[in-house]
């Protein structure tokens, strides 16, 4: 079956390393996301596809370029809050207004740092039309997000899209697989979606495109650095050549939303 692949990417200020107790300064978190989200361009152009991207206001502000660039590539500009570290019920409308004055487009989209839990009326109120800030599967220390539903629903008047997971055992599809996993299994998984939704949701961030490893660079584990930098490359561009041979559409999360809500009888939860 032939459906949609929605490829999406979290632009922000790379300030993951404080995680893991290392003092990143900010010109070098954005350095590492300047020079990755411009390979990922680099590759959606090589390979003529289309995606969205989740941006950060703050990194909008000092990288007003790339964004203009995503834009005037033809992918979608959607909000990943105000700051990355921080959440504060009014950033959502502030990063809306920045992103839009920025890069003069209408923002339909947004989604939490870190798929954390955001209040539905505030993202409608903010005048979003759709919030893909949900990973419906159990990831220790991370989600438990099990009771939700694995496809696009409505709540609070915003179209709900969750990341996708594989029917049944709700395997998620997220960047942590595509670096672990065999690339023939992940794109199998990624046909088992497909298959039974139509469409694949998946989130990956420029940092994977960049070399951020050993241990000892930023002091990440194993599963985060692996298949990374020039890896993840190699391996993005198979993945794609994969969804072309395979038939499948690379859409833009906005366009699909729109299309999903034309046609209704969405779940409302």
């Amino acid at each position: 079956m032939k459906g949609k692949i929605l490829l999406s990417f979290d632009i922000e200020e790379f300030e993951m390393p404080r995680e893991y107790g290392d003092e990143i300064p900010f010109d070098l978190q954005m350095n590492v996301s300047r020079k990755g989200t411009t390979r990922i361009l680099d590759l959606l152009e090589k390979h003529n596809v289309k995606a969205t991207f989740y941006t950060t206001a703050n990194f909008a502000t000092h990288a007003k370029d790339i964004v203009k660039r995503i834009v005037e590539d033809g992918h979608e500009l959607a909000s990943h809050g105000y700051v990355h570290d921080h959440f504060e019920p009014p950033h959502l409308r502030m990063s809306k207004d920045i992103l839009e004055e920025i890069a003069n487009v209408e923002i339909l989209g947004y989604r939490m740092a870190r798929m954390a839990p955001v209040p539905e009326e505030e993202v409608y109120k903010a005048g979003y039309l759709y919030n893909s800030s949900i990973n419906p599967t159990f990831l220790p220390g991370r989600y438990n997000k099990l009771n939700e539903p694995r496809t696009y629903f409505y709540r609070e008047n915003v179209l709900q899209l969750p990341a996708s997971v594989t029917p049944l055992v709700r395997f998620p599809m997220f960047w942590i697989s595509f670096h672990n996993l065999p690339l023939w299994l992940y794109c199998g998984f990624a046909q088992r979606v497909l298959n039974k939704d139509g469409y694949m949701n998946a989130y990956f961030h420029p940092w994977e495109f960049m070399d951020i490893g050993p241990k000892d660079k930023y002091n990440f584990p194993f599963y985060v650095t692996r298949n990374t930098d020039e890896d993840m490359v190699r391996r993005f561009g198979k993945l794609i050549e994969w969804g072309q041979k395979k038939g499948h559409e690379f859409a833009r999360t906005g366009d699909f939303v729109k299309s999903a809500i034309e046609k209704g009888n969405i779940l409302t939860k």
